[in-house]
């Protein structure tokens, strides 16, 4: 898969230090993987689910929330957000059917 954009990853660890990891291995495992479903994500990242037109992963035991946009024919992972859970519940993200 390829990933667009490692940037917004990097622009959220740097304000959240303590997920870096967490987000670093997310990133290392979405970029070689080959999934054509979420079935097929579910394999690696358990929790992850599907919230609209989107796929959201669980990071750092759940404290933060990274939403994505996968274009499994074009093997393409858009980063559309990445949130605290609390910021997770609050917004209105959820009402963005945009990919």
């Amino acid at each position: 898969m390829h990933v667009i954009s490692y940037r917004r990853l990097r622009e959220f660890y740097e304000k959240h230090a303590d997920c870096r990891d967490a987000l670093d291995d997310w990133y290392k495992f979405a970029k070689q993987a080959n999934w054509s479903n979420l079935i097929e994500v579910q394999s690696i990242f358990p929790r992850a689910e599907a919230v609209n037109n989107f796929t959201v992963f669980n990071i750092k035991g759940n404290k933060y929330r990274l939403i994505v946009s996968i274009d499994y024919e074009k093997q393409l992972i858009y980063i559309k957000y990445i949130m605290t859970h609390a910021e997770y519940d609050k917004e209105s993200w959820k009402n963005d059917y945009y990919f």
